[in-house]
């Protein structure tokens, strides 16, 4: 409607509910996003998984490099400086892979934990239609990270030193299942915090107050940073790496995907209800009356 042509009372109602729900273009943004996801994943399934596919490439690019600046870094235990620099850079460099996706247009599934869930609390997407999002956005980017661990396989890449990290990232992970109670709630924890940090970062982006690239490239570098450099868990990630040292038969498989789920779920508490829901409810005016 235009605001010219409106009557003083809806004027008056549009200002009284704007600080009220601040979030509504973040909202409105996020139901567009939904709709061109429900056509993607409906019918133009294959684009969608090349889209989902891509953001796993990325990621399997992007965590490996991680790994490589890791290995670098450390290769002497006693320079604890350079151990941290080594980490710093290694986090902010991880950073950009969020960056590509969302420039790229790429489906991560993390992400869209946040999305379909905002779809279907406004009834734009049903419970199955978002199930069948969130599964074909994770066989993609299994998919894409799978290509980059087949890739490596041929290359002296994961070796020496940089082999050394993913193989103690992959310790400590495993660790976490192996550890009983405690340590499965470490793991669940951490996929928790790890997509309230993607997501608030996606929120930020969405929410139309930004008007520069370059601002929201920093807001998600740093969002990729936290969850990196703490160590928080995401399920895709810990899956590109558990493909690559799976082709190179240095996991176990079935702890590896104990730990992706685990990590899955606590993404999706972080993302999909801390993010999705909480500002879903948060933001629902349509019971408003001024």
């Amino acid at each position: 409607m235009n605001p010219v042509n409106e009557q003083p009372n809806q004027m008056t109602d549009r200002q009284n509910r704007q600080p009220l729900f601040p979030g509504r273009a973040f909202i409105s943004t996020v139901l567009d996003v939904v709709e061109s996801k429900k056509t993607m994943s409906g019918a133009l399934t294959g684009k969608y998984m090349q889209r989902a596919t891509m953001a796993g490439l990325f990621v399997g690019i992007f965590f490996t490099a991680f790994f490589v600046i890791m290995g670098q870094a450390g290769q002497n235990p006693a320079d604890h400086g350079l151990i941290l620099a080594g980490r710093v850079l290694a986090a902010t460099t991880f950073g950009w892979a969020l960056v590509l996706i969302y420039y790229t247009n790429s489906e991560l599934l993390t992400s869209n934990m946040m999305v379909v869930t905002i779809g279907a609390y406004h009834k734009r997407l049903g419970w199955l239609a978002s199930l069948r999002i969130l599964v074909l956005c994770l066989l993609g980017n299994l998919a894409g990270a799978l290509i980059v661990a087949v890739i490596l396989r041929f290359s002296s890449i994961v070796s020496g030193p940089t082999l050394d990290q993913m193989l103690a990232a992959s310790a400590t992970k495993t660790g976490y299942v192996s550890g009983g109670p405690m340590g499965f709630a470490d793991l669940f924890v951490r996929g928790i915090l790890c997509n309230f940090c993607i997501n608030i970062a996606m929120l930020m982006v969405y929410n139309g107050k930004l008007s520069n690239d370059f601002t929201k490239c920093i807001i998600m570098v740093v969002a990729v940073f936290v969850f990196a450099f703490c160590g928080f868990e995401h399920s895709i990630a810990d899956s590109a790496l558990f493909l690559i040292l799976g082709i190179f038969g240095r996991v176990n498989a079935w702890k590896a995907i104990l730990v992706v789920l685990v990590a899955m779920l606590g993404n999706y508490i972080g993302g999909g209800i801390l993010i999705g829901l909480n500002f879903a409810t948060m933001n629902d005016e349509r019971h408003f009356k001024a």
